[in-house]
């Protein structure tokens, strides 16, 4: 069962599954006492406006908050952050503190950030005594007595202003509602299996950044559905945008994703954190290696677009091929370029890395032909995470997890092998990050390839479960092309990498996209005041 802190997701339009995101942003401490005087004049003016005090307490009890988060320690400090933060705004309205879960400390973690494996708990837990839960990632900002004002407006058995409110969408007393920032493709994208390719704008799914919302009636209704069929061993890739036969996503304005200092930000509910973290100085450009993956078909068009853009960002990169080219140059590892999976390649890059690179080399990037990647940027994210830890970092997926699967990063590995079916099968080609820790514990185990085409990021998802390493989940990194995401959600992050060369002119995308700017200094500098004025 989940634990709760101070107190006590198959939603996706199809029972309606959510990922949560990495999310690095601004790293606050919330808790601090010199955010508390900003706090209790926020609280306190929000009550008097609405002039329901004692009734916004009583309400505060009937939500469980669930903090999308990660064991990561960089990740689980946040999320501890933002939960002192919430449990500070209700002592301040000064009744009982609500009910705060964690993901990464619920039972059955491995696919908890999937969430449909803990709707039947979330049911058999809070079915009787609460309305909604709402998810939050670990950089969402919350407003308390705005969130509660906005919720009571679609929950029937409450009164605003005298009258009953659960007719304000549809008419009906139907109280199973589904509540977000909506987001959409412009046009049907890979990444979403060309989904609703005549008009994919109908499809409407949430932005995890913003929060979202299930009223306990429709919690209830999907347990009970789970109850029945069960979950299936399956690919879970853009969670939030997962279809089936749920109730559609109801926009809601007041979840938002401005920064808290946007004048907007007083009509919102909630808001993000939207900067790269800001942990200390960037990590060096000695301390990551970069390997990148190639093939001797793609060294004349490939190869010159790695060097026009970031290759100069970093100061230690090696490009491995099935050929060795001095003009590049490039390195033959001894292992034959396969069609898919790419595994024995990688498993040999890693080990390259620990016996032949430097051991004061904390960090290991390693990227395909076509990844277009920020250097500078990621030294900024890396800041934020211990390389004596074993991080493994990337976009995060999933395998099974409904029965016993893993969660893998997307990366190197070609097409998807056998079991991807029913149109699941994606080229998920991408970046992985590994601290030296992390490829110590791997190589140590003995893990490996069964062949040298097996899909070498699914094999180091296995290996990593198995010696109970966890998948830290960034969604900075992307595996496809600025155009394949909705133009809101990408408004809201400082993008890592993105990935492919198809029907694009990478230089422009990585000069408009990635490329270190002078702004990106200022960000830096204006991330450190809003910090000290916290």
């Amino acid at each position: 069962m989940p634990r709760e802190r101070g107190g006590s997701c198959w939603l996706l339009p199809a029972l309606l599954l959510l990922p949560p995101l990495c999310a690095p942003a601004l790293t606050i401490s919330v808790a601090a006492e010199d955010a508390k005087e900003q706090i209790e004049q926020l609280v306190s003016q929000e009550s008097e406006k609405s002039g329901k005090s004692n009734k916004i307490n009583i309400e505060l009890q009937e939500i469980v908050f669930v903090i999308q988060s990660q064991s990561n320690s960089f990740h689980s400090k946040r999320a501890e952050d933002l939960e002192r933060n919430i449990l500070k705004q209700a002592e301040v309205l000064g009744k009982e503190l609500p009910r705060i879960l964690l993901i990464h400390q619920m039972d059955r973690h491995d696919g908890a950030w999937t969430i449909l494996p803990l709707m039947q708990d979330f049911s058999a837990s809070y079915g009787r005594n609460s309305s909604w839960i709402f998810f939050c990632e670990e950089d969402t900002r919350i407003q308390i007595v705005k969130l509660l004002e906005t919720l009571r407006r679609f929950d029937k058995s409450k009164k605003v202003d005298g009258d009953w409110t659960f007719n304000i969408v549809n008419g009906s007393e139907n109280e199973e509602w589904f509540l977000g920032k909506a987001l959409y493709d412009e046009e049907s994208t890979i990444i979403h299996h060309y989904a609703f390719a005549e008009n994919p704008t109908v499809f409407k799914f949430p932005d995890f950044a913003a929060g979202w919302a299930l009223s306990i009636p429709l919690v209830n209704k999907l347990a009970n559905k789970l109850k029945s069929e069960p979950l299936k061993s399956d690919f879970t890739i853009d969670l939030k945008h997962e279809k089936g036969n749920g109730p559609h996503l109801t926009p809601v304005p007041e979840f938002c994703t401005d920064d808290l200092n946007s004048y907007k930000a007083v009509h919102c509910a909630t808001m993000f954190s939207n900067f790269l973290p800001v942990c200390g100085d960037p990590v060096k450009k000695e301390d990551i290696f970069v390997a990148v993956k190639t093939c001797r078909k793609f060294h004349r068009d490939r190869i010159p677009i790695v060097k026009q853009t970031w290759e100069g960002e970093a100061t230690l990169v090696e490009y491995y091929s099935d050929y060795a080219e001095t003009s590049i140059p490039t390195i033959d590892l001894g292992v034959p370029n396969t069609e898919r999976g790419h595994c024995g390649k990688t498993f040999a890059i890693l080990e390259r890395f620990l016996n032949h690179s430097s051991s004061k080399t904390p960090w290991l990037v390693i990227v395909d032909d076509d990844t277009l990647i920020s250097i500078f940027r990621l030294r900024k994210l890396l800041s934020c995470y211990d390389p004596n830890e074993p991080v493994f970092l990337g976009e995060r997926y999933g395998y099974g997890l409904g029965t016993g699967g893993y969660s893998y990063i997307t990366g190197g590995g070609g097409v998807l092998p056998s079991p991807c079916i029913k149109k699941k099968c994606v080229e998920v080609r991408d970046r992985m990050v590994f601290s030296r820790e992390a490829i110590q514990k791997l190589l140590a185990s003995k893990c490996q390839c069964y062949s040298n085409d097996a899909p070498d990021d699914m094999v180091l998802g296995m290996c990593f479960s198995g010696l109970g390493i966890p998948i830290t989940h960034c969604p900075l990194f992307h595996q496809a092309r600025p155009m394949d995401y909705p133009k809101d959600y990408l408004a809201h992050q400082i993008p890592i990498s993105f990935h492919k060369h198809w029907n694009v002119d990478p230089v422009k995308v990585y000069f408009t996209w990635l490329a270190p700017k002078m702004e990106d200094s200022f960000t830096e500098k204006k991330q450190r005041r809003i910090r000290e004025d916290l």
